[in-house]
């Protein structure tokens, strides 16, 4: 699918060689794209790359041996292949991993962009939650009654608003786990 000559640049990494093809395992991504990325944010041109790759770990642990896999795409289906890794924001090794390991945000066309960023809204609005319990334990500790019946509405809603984020959570964790055998839950006999 290249159909440009690249300019190629010898850098000596003077025994960061190592580190770096770890890192860019680590991140299912190949050296030239993470050097590429680090090349592009030093020199301010960091908006033209698509982001950095986190959260699919998981799809291939570091300890599997990975193999480099050749495939004959039509240009459409190639295209479509870097179409839908640059959209959730994975390399196409990662992407097709994913996709193979039936990853739900992957194989039903959910953005994973957006069901992070539902996740980190709903972590933040929990985190203020838990900052105004501690508020509302201190003024009872400190007996002041008046200032603590402000949090009055927020101790009515308080279960439904935990429940609504860990449904929330539990669901978009899920959309983000592979699927298969080892994705299933373990069902435990109730006690």
């Amino acid at each position: 699918m290249n159909t440009h000559n690249p300019d190629f640049v010898t850098v000596d990494m003077r025994g960061l060689k190592a580190a770096l093809v770890a890192h860019a395992q680590a991140r299912r991504e190949s050296v030239s794209v993470l050097v590429r990325r680090a090349v592009a944010r030093e020199l301010g041109q960091a908006e033209s790359l698509p982001p950095p790759i986190t959260g699919f770990e998981s799809i291939a642990p570091l300890r599997q041996s990975q193999i480099k896999l050749s495939i004959r795409l039509t240009t459409s289906e190639a295209e479509k292949l870097a179409a839908g890794a640059r959209a959730a924001g994975l390399s196409r090794g990662a992407y097709l991993a994913g996709l193979v390991a039936g990853i739900p945000a992957l194989t039903t066309g959910a953005n994973r962009t957006e069901l992070l960023s539902a996740l980190t809204t709903s972590n933040a609005q929990l985190s203020s939650l838990s900052r105004n319990i501690h508020a509302l334990t201190r003024l009872l500790t400190q007996s002041n009654v008046q200032k603590a019946l402000v949090y009055r509405d927020m101790l009515d809603t308080l279960d439904a608003d935990i429940h609504r984020h860990l449904t929330q959570a539990a669901a978009l964790m899920a959309d983000l786990r592979p699927r298969g055998p080892s994705a299933e839950p373990i069902h435990r006999p109730d006690r």
